[in-house]
């Protein structure tokens, strides 16, 4: 059986002792992906940086387990507002993601209100 083996890239760390995200043989989980500025725990206050940033953590937390934006199988978001999140999304998803016949799952929830961050992300993803 295969042991399960953590995952950190540079530019990113919880404040908790947890990894950056997980893999088991082929299958990486993601803790949650906040919208810091690479290399600091500072939140950019537009909500379009912020998905820049999200976009720029999940290329590198894919990339350290080993895999491409290819393997994401889900990605799950969190917003504060949902419709403006989705709608922030869509730019960066189609440039990560640009054939619609290959896409990977994707959920926006509701974010606490009492969240510093306007969107964070967790994903799972399955390398080849």
């Amino acid at each position: 059986m295969a042991k399960r083996r953590s995952i950190n890239f540079p530019g990113f760390s919880h404040q908790n002792p947890i990894p950056n995200a997980s893999r088991i043989g082929n299958i990486v989980m993601s803790s949650v992906i906040g919208p810091s500025n690479p290399g600091t725990r500072d939140i950019p206050p537009t909500l379009e940086t912020q998905v820049q940033n999200l976009f720029i953590h999940l290329r590198a937390a894919i990339e350290a387990a080993g895999g491409t934006p290819d393997d994401f199988l889900k990605i799950d978001f969190w917003a504060k507002d949902q419709a403006a999140g989705r709608a922030a999304l869509n730019a960066e998803w189609e440039k990560m993601f640009p054939d619609p016949g290959a896409r990977p799952a994707r959920h926006t929830q509701a974010l606490p209100a009492d969240s510093r961050a306007l969107i964070q992300c967790a994903f799972t993803a399955v390398i080849d």
